[in-house]
């Protein structure tokens, strides 16, 4: 059955797809990146954002929120990353229970160590294509990956009706 619904589109379609399953396929598996440590595209996502967001103290809630994934994927992330060295727990003065997450000198090399090879390896040539695109052009191509995203999580954010059955003992 052809998919003709996607007409002249279908090519952007089955690209954006490819990619989506190759990330979604990666995305857990630990790789070394040019580096000592082996860590996952989640756990470099959650380094990024800390380090990019170092200053703010957000606990681990908010952080977790704010990347998109569950609380409990975060603590798993952190718990894995505190092992290897590369961040570093913190509570605060005034409560405890409140864990402040930072990078450690060591997390910052490795991660220092990461950009150089990812940049070499594949956003070298992305960002020498889009040089190559007036930034309008690479405006609406974040919008439709934003579109892409969103419907995704959309989904499975939807809650499921539940049906509670009584345990007879």
């Amino acid at each position: 059955m052809p998919v003709e619904w996607m007409g002249k589109y279908r090519i952007f379609v089955e690209k954006i797809v490819k990619f989506g399953n190759s990330y979604a396929d990666s995305y857990k598996k630990e790789y070394p990146y040019n580096t000592v440590f082996l860590f996952s595209a989640a756990q470099i996502q959650v380094l990024e954002y800390l380090l990019e967001n170092e200053d703010k103290n957000q606990n681990m809630l908010e952080i977790a929120k704010r990347l998109g994934i569950s609380k409990s994927a975060f603590s798993k992330h952190v718990k894995k990353m505190v092992e290897k060295g590369l961040l570093e727990k913190y509570h605060t003065s005034d409560n405890k229970k409140n864990i402040i997450i930072k990078v450690s000198t060591i997390g910052k090399e490795v991660y220092s160590q990461y950009v150089q090879y990812a940049y070499e390896k594949c956003f070298k040539k992305i960002f020498s294509l889009l040089d190559e695109i007036p930034m309008q052009y690479i405006e609406k191509m974040e919008a439709i990956l934003d579109i892409s995203a969103s419907a995704t999580t959309e989904k499975t954010k939807q809650k499921k009706e539940v049906n509670l059955i009584l345990i007879e003992e």
